[in-house]
């Protein structure tokens, strides 16, 4: 009778254990995104909204790949377009902090997103200001945000300069920027930290540990004509303007010499969708503000600390080192072909 009671005190523990393991898996995580759409934003856009795993509480917009206009006007449309009026949309900045604006229409499409007309909105902008809005659903949800800027920083350095209790209030952070093996604007710098190296200063010296997602390792994660033809196998409204912007982003791509489309934007949603995606190392990483040729260069500690020099008379002798703390998991490479077919599917609706 013992043996009896035991099995099934043990087999109420297990139920019980699963049920409670079950709930917490099927528990969305909340997750705001900071874009200024965008191709490859509209794509990492998509790929959340599609994910269970993901609860999207709010886009915010910022100024980079088209003006803080446009950028409101085509985030609206998105989410729109994924029937998704339930995610606050708010614009933000409306230009860099200490610099002109640079827009990538070059590589976007006059709208941004690939000349591809959407239908009007039918969502309607929220009219808090992007970083306030970013402040209060911190605050709302203490510990529970995921913050995934996949644009120029500027958003998210004014809302920590305003309340810097949010850094520490985040449950994680998870960008699209900086490099450590050279740029994708010039040789140095990656765009979005280039768009605004102060504003990136500010956010890798928060206090958060920043999980950077660089364009070094987005241009080694590429869309090809294989998985075009995946997305283009399958119809319906999200599909078929991922296929059409990616045709478009592709082209452009192969043009300038590419074999495929970097996925930038959607590889740091990837990765916090499921961080082994990528391989992370922490490192200690600065945003070079004021050199000539390395304005926005992301600069990595990859040793963990700087030697300490001793003035000696008239020379320093390296008299030892300081170690560096880590404020940034730095991805240093991808699981590509992986992350492009849970893409692939998640924006065909499997």
């Amino acid at each position: 009778m013992k043996r009896l009671l035991s099995a099934s005190i043990l087999i109420s523990f297990c139920v019980l254990a699963f049920l409670t393991s079950a709930r917490t898996q099927a528990t969305p995580r909340r997750v705001i995104i900071d874009t200024d759409p965008g191709t490859d934003d509209a794509m990492a856009i998509i790929l959340a909204l599609n994910s269970p795993e993901f609860k999207v509480e709010a886009l915010t917009v910022v100024p980079g790949n088209v003006d803080a206009r446009q950028g409101l006007e085509n985030a609206l449309k998105i989410v729109s377009l994924a029937g998704r009026c339930d995610v606050a949309v708010a614009g933000g900045a409306q230009h860099p902090l200490n610099q002109k604006l640079i827009t990538a229409q070059f590589w976007h499409g006059k709208n941004g997103l690939a000349n591809v007309q959407l239908p009007p909105s039918k969502c309607k902008a929220d009219p808090r200001f992007g970083p306030d809005l970013i402040i209060e659903m911190v605050h709302k949800y203490p510990h529970e945000i995921t913050l995934i800027p996949v644009g120029p920083l500027t958003n998210i350095a004014l809302a920590v300069s305003k309340d810097p209790s949010i850094a520490a209030l985040v449950k994680d952070i998870v960008i699209m920027g900086g490099s450590i093996t050279g740029g994708n604007v010039n040789g140095a710098a990656e765009a979005n930290i280039y768009n605004d190296p102060e504003a990136a200063q500010i956010v890798f010296n928060a206090g958060w540990m920043v999980t950077m997602v660089g364009s070094d390792i987005g241009e080694r994660t590429l869309i090809t004509r294989k998985y075009l033809a995946e997305l283009q196998s399958s119809h319906g409204p999200q599909s078929d303007f991922i296929a059409k912007i990616a045709d478009f982003y592709l082209t452009r791509s192969e043009k300038s010499g590419y074999s495929g489309a970097a996925m930038y934007d959607p590889l740091a949603v990837g990765i916090a969708l499921d961080p082994t995606l990528g391989t992370l190392k922490e490192m200690h990483v600065d945003v070079e503000t004021k050199g000539e040729y390395t304005r926005g260069e992301t600069v990595a500690n990859r040793m963990g600390s700087n030697e300490l020099n001793v003035l000696h008379g008239d020379h320093y002798e390296i008299e030892g080192v300081i170690d560096l703390k880590p404020n940034a998991r730095v991805c240093v490479a991808s699981d590509a072909e992986r992350f492009l077919q849970l893409f692939v599917n998640r924006v065909k609706g499997k």
